[in-house]
């Protein structure tokens, strides 16, 4: 995986014959070896804090999916700084916030990708509450909806341990995969962060380590709970 968490590369993309690319395939084959017993859906991709690399590792996971033929939607719940419209080369003028707040259907606001088989529901503009819009009854209706419409749908919220907005997310979640930057984030915040989730039961599936050194050959490791 590229280094810069600050510029997401779509790399099973742009290269998808690179390891980093075949990195991302076995991470979508792990987590569906992981639900045997129950079809992650909906799964969300949090971190402790912030610049651990959850919107790279987000994105690629997407492609992965939208590469095996699942009719894949990204939306960015990290409605304080967005990025996933960057990553995947979109605008941001409208989006989640405007459709929740009845200003735009379902239908204005997902943007189709470059990507076949992969679409974006964008932040839209940053609201004054965030939270109460993540909790609120509209947010749950909107989730049931878009449930009948794609096979796999991926939750981008800020991190954990900076506001409650990733945890009033997970209630609207499957699973939650956990990104921590190796050897960077001290595990006490790894595990404030995993508390604070299973706190409010969220289903963590598993931790995905991000920029790991394995003679340069993947970068991210998966690891279940």
């Amino acid at each position: 995986m590229p280094r810069s968490t600050n510029d997401p590369q779509l790399v099973v993309s742009v290269n998808p014959m690179s390891p980093f690319a075949e990195g991302y395939r076995v991470l979508r084959t792990n987590i569906q070896f992981s639900s045997i017993d129950m079809q992650f859906q909906v799964l969300m991709v949090t971190s402790a804090q912030a610049g651990e690399g959850k919107t790279t590792v987000i994105s690629n996971l997407a492609v992965a999916y939208a590469q095996e033929g699942k009719r894949v939607l990204l939306i960015d719940m990290d409605l304080r700084k967005p990025s996933l419209h960057i990553a995947l080369s979109q605008t941001n003028q409208k989006g989640l916030t405007n459709l929740l707040t009845g200003q735009c259907s379902v239908d204005d606001v997902v943007k189709q990708t470059a990507i076949q088989n992969l679409s974006l529901l964008s932040s839209g503009p940053t609201p004054p509450h965030p939270a109460e819009m993540l909790s609120s009854h509209k947010m749950r209706l909107l989730m049931d909806e878009l449930r009948t419409q794609y096979d796999i749908i991926l939750i981008d919220t800020p991190p954990i341990l900076a506001v409650t907005d990733g945890l009033l997310a997970s209630v609207l979640c499957d699973g939650v995969l956990l990104v921590v930057q190796a050897s960077v984030v001290k595990k006490a915040l790894v595990l404030k962060a995993k508390e604070r989730l299973e706190h409010v039961q969220a289903r963590i599936v598993g931790t995905i380590l991000n920029q790991l050194n394995r003679d340069d050959n993947l970068s991210i490791g998966y690891y279940g709970m």
